[in-house]
């Protein structure tokens, strides 16, 4: 007759080491049932993985499944782990893995999973000896059982294989590298596509499936699916209803479409028109946190296939254009910003542009950039609308006429806006737009207010993108307002004349000639000789404040550290517009002598390309 059964666990644990000596399964089994069913950490204090070792050889298949049961309770904490990190435990459970669905061994394989799994959590000793003893090949292997019914037991052995290799796979590279050398991601895409036929109906397999690819792809970088494979994440998402499987195929398709043949393959598969119809269908429900998530990543996912080229001109010819065009009239502000930037990606050849001109998607875009052009509007909407229109004006065709509808006065009130990537995207619009535009550019240079905040934007932005464009923005603005006049001298000069009244605006442009950009240093070069040239012939005043601005900017001194740090790589324009604005400023004696103390006519004679053609 068995005695009473004991609550204390040093009497637990004695006890258990008397079943172990003895062999004994029917004293083992209720101990091991206390154990597991106890407060995990109890049993931090107390070594007993060479007792459930020996247990584990005993012939009992039910002893098996407790003692499995038992290591998978024990190994929650960091301190039992370390004891069950151990060859001859690992080798031991990894023996009892069957991917056979009888159930005696799936109710081991369950627990086994477990027990491995929580030994393999953040362990990459342990997961370092299942790789030496090729226990990952058992493994992986647990992906061919056959799970195809709604058996609890098959439920639940489905959790915790995923469970298992996701903690596995979760180590160092070379555990992922293994994997995929094992084919895990073949045996997962048979699964895969035995679930695309009744998506809903295995919901739960999908979703304990697919953890273990988007591992992989974390942690091996460029790995990229087979074109099968990746189409049938495309075919779950565009059945499944389920808002965490939708997100788990949304993410995997994001990390594949960085490359551009799958770009292309699911533009061709249809997905962007797909996701189209699903957040048409569901919109009105994306009124949770958990639910804008999902939208914002399928938004996302259009935008990022549409930024290859093959894939964009694919879509052009598909319905997609027309169904981002209706979204400019979108009250949801996703959607609104992603038919922006999905044109705006559309809006990458001449051809493209001109369409969207002439078929008055232009009007459509400044007329929602008028409704948000302030310091209060959505900075990723602005950004998004500025970067479209930026596209649209570059083609020459366009660019009267989306001056006339008025580009200029919508976004020059967005000078009060200091967001860097906003302002980005506002100075390199107006750049494009003003280029060829002599009126405009000559218009603009009389806007002291601009001039003025572009000085400063090129003095103090911390944001290299904003300080370099202001500079390019101004040095666009003396070269198109006048470039068109061969007579410079008898150009009208109101606008150089307010430009270089603006305090710091000729020192920018002589700062410019030292930008890292040898095409910043020409443009800086042209917009220099442009103001010498206008400035030169004028009454006294006016060439004297410009020579004194000059000077006082040092100009001998910033011309010489562009001689002295691009000498070598100048491009023949570079070195023409060089000598012609040097020439220009020995027109003035003090000017002269700025050049003569920096020493400017002896590096001349050292740029490499000036001395080839001296020695023609």
């Amino acid at each position: 007759m068995m005695g009473k059964v004991p609550t204390d666990m040093d009497e637990i644990i004695a006890g258990l080491k008397n079943a172990t000596l003895e062999k004994s399964p029917d004293r083992a089994l209720p101990l091991l049932k206390q154990i597991s069913e106890a407060e995990t950490n109890l049993c931090d204090k107390y070594d007993i993985k060479a007792d459930l070792l020996d247990l584990l050889s005993l012939d009992n298949p039910a002893v098996r499944v407790q003692v499995a049961r038992c290591i998978a309770e024990v190994a929650k904490t960091e301190a039992q782990r370390d004891k069950f990190t151990k060859e001859d435990i690992i080798r031991k459970l990894i023996s009892y893995l069957s991917n056979e669905s009888e159930n005696s061994k799936l109710e081991l394989s369950i627990q086994v999973c477990r027990a491995l799994g929580n030994i393999c959590y953040a362990n990459d000793d342990a997961r370092s000896i299942i790789k030496s003893i090729e226990g990952d090949v058992n493994i992986f292997s647990l992906l061919e059982l056959d799970v195809d019914t709604d058996e609890e037991d098959k439920e639940q052995f489905v959790r915790v294989r995923c469970g298992l290799i996701s903690n596995y796979l979760l180590g160092p590279d070379d555990i992922a590298e293994r994997a995929v050398e094992l084919d895990v991601i073949g045996k997962i895409e048979k699964i895969l596509a035995r679930c695309v036929v009744d998506v809903d109906k295995y919901e739960d397999l999908l979703l304990n499936t697919l953890p273990p690819l988007s591992i992989l792809t974390e942690q091996i970088s460029d790995l990229y699916f087979t074109p099968s494979l990746n189409k049938l994440i495309a075919e779950i998402l565009a059945k499944c209803t389920n808002p965490d499987l939708a997100e788990s195929c949304l993410a995997l398709l994001h990390y594949e479409a960085q490359n551009d043949d799958v770009k292309l393959l699911l533009a061709e598969e249809g997905l962007c028109e797909t996701i189209y119809k699903l957040l048409e269908k569901y919109k009105t429900f994306a009124n949770t946190d958990e639910a804008r998530v999902l939208m914002k990543l399928a938004c996302d996912l259009i935008v990022l296939i549409l930024t290859g080229d093959k894939s964009m001109h694919y879509l052009y010819t598909t319905p997609l254009l027309k169904y981002m065009e209706d979204w400019l009239d979108s009250y949801d502000v996703e959607l609104l910003t992603t038919g922006v930037l999905a044109l705006g990606n559309f809006a990458r050849t001449d051809s493209h542009c001109i369409y969207m001109v002439e078929n008055k998607i232009m009007h459509k875009l400044l007329s929602i950039l008028a409704k948000n052009n302030g310091i209060d509007h959505q900075m990723t909407l602005q950004h998004a609308l500025l970067s479209t229109l930026k596209n649209l004006v570059i083609p020459k065709p366009n660019k009267s006429a989306v001056i006339e509808a008025g580009l200029v006065d919508i976004i020059l009130p967005m000078l009060e806006i200091h967001q860097p990537p906003v302002v980005f995207k506002l100075l390199g619009t107006l750049r494009m737009t003003v280029d060829g535009q002599e009126k405009l550019a000559q218009e603009l240079l009389q806007n002291e207010k601009l001039i003025k905040q572009l000085v400063h934007w090129s003095k103090t932005s911390e944001f290299t993108g904003v300080l370099g464009e202001s500079l390019r923005l101004m040095a666009w603005l003396i070269k198109h307002a006048y470039h068109a006049n061969k007579d410079l001298s008898a150009a009208d000069e109101t606008g150089l004349k307010k430009f270089v009244a603006v305090d710091g605006a000729v020192a920018s442009m002589v700062g410019m000639l030292t930008s890292t950009h040898l095409v910043m240093q020409n443009e800086a070069l042209i917009a220099l000789s442009i103001l010498s040239t206008i400035f030169q012939n004028k009454s006294t005043d006016d060439s004297g404040r410009l020579d004194e601005l000059l000077v006082n900017a040092s100009v001998g001194a910033k011309l010489a550290e562009q001689i002295t740090l691009n000498g070598e790589t100048m491009t023949k324009e570079i070195v023409d517009n060089l000598q012609t604005f040097v020439k220009l400023l020995k027109s003035s004696d003090a000017c002269a002598d700025n050049l003569k103390k920096h020493n400017i006519d002896e590096l001349l004679k050292s740029i490499p390309s000036l001395v080839e053609y001296c020695t023609l």
